[in-house]
């Protein structure tokens, strides 16, 4: 969804790819850096193929690579930057670390906070938006498109000072 909203930004619309995935191609103004907005065709938990077969295509490195996702360990609403690391038990960094061979990627982790009382993980990351967070989704996701944008334009390290010290 934050992707839909950045290449709605970029006047950027999204094809099918052989990578089994839609993929969006833009820039970042005039003669800016050039994007490729990908949202695999899989479930999360199988992203890894159409990212790395998206990454050959177009010749990315690892280092080049932002993931958008959800973060269990943020709270809700609260956008994250985070170069590398491990998956944390979340399935789609999992698959795509090991698709693509490396942990050593940009992320933008995506709050949405831990499920409430004993309510299984997996039921509360599937669940539809209840109406609080269908209302406050728009500025999570225009935050989550925004966090990109500044990565892109200021480099990774003066992003996170902007984005990770919003309260």
């Amino acid at each position: 969804m934050a992707l839909s909203v950045l290449a709605n930004r970029l006047s950027a619309t999204f094809k099918s790819h052989k990578s089994n995935a839609s993929v969006a191609e833009a820039r970042l103004g005039f003669g800016g850096d050039k994007l490729i907005l990908a949202k695999p065709g899989t479930f999360m938990n199988n992203s890894g193929g159409p990212v790395s077969s998206l990454m050959k295509f177009y010749d990315i490195q690892p280092a080049n690579l932002i993931v958008l996702h959800d973060e269990l360990d943020i709270d809700a609403e609260a956008i994250r930057i985070k170069l590398s690391g491990g998956h944390a038990g979340h399935n789609g960094l999992r698959d795509i670390i090991s698709a693509c061979g490396s942990p050593d990627f940009i992320r933008v982790r995506i709050g949405i906070g831990r499920p409430p009382g004993t309510m299984d993980t997996a039921d509360f990351v599937l669940k539809d938006f209840n109406s609080t967070e269908r209302k406050n989704l728009p500025v999570t996701l225009e935050l989550a498109a925004d966090a990109v944008e500044e990565i892109v334009r200021l480099g990774l390290t003066e992003a996170q000072n902007r984005i990770n010290t919003k309260a």
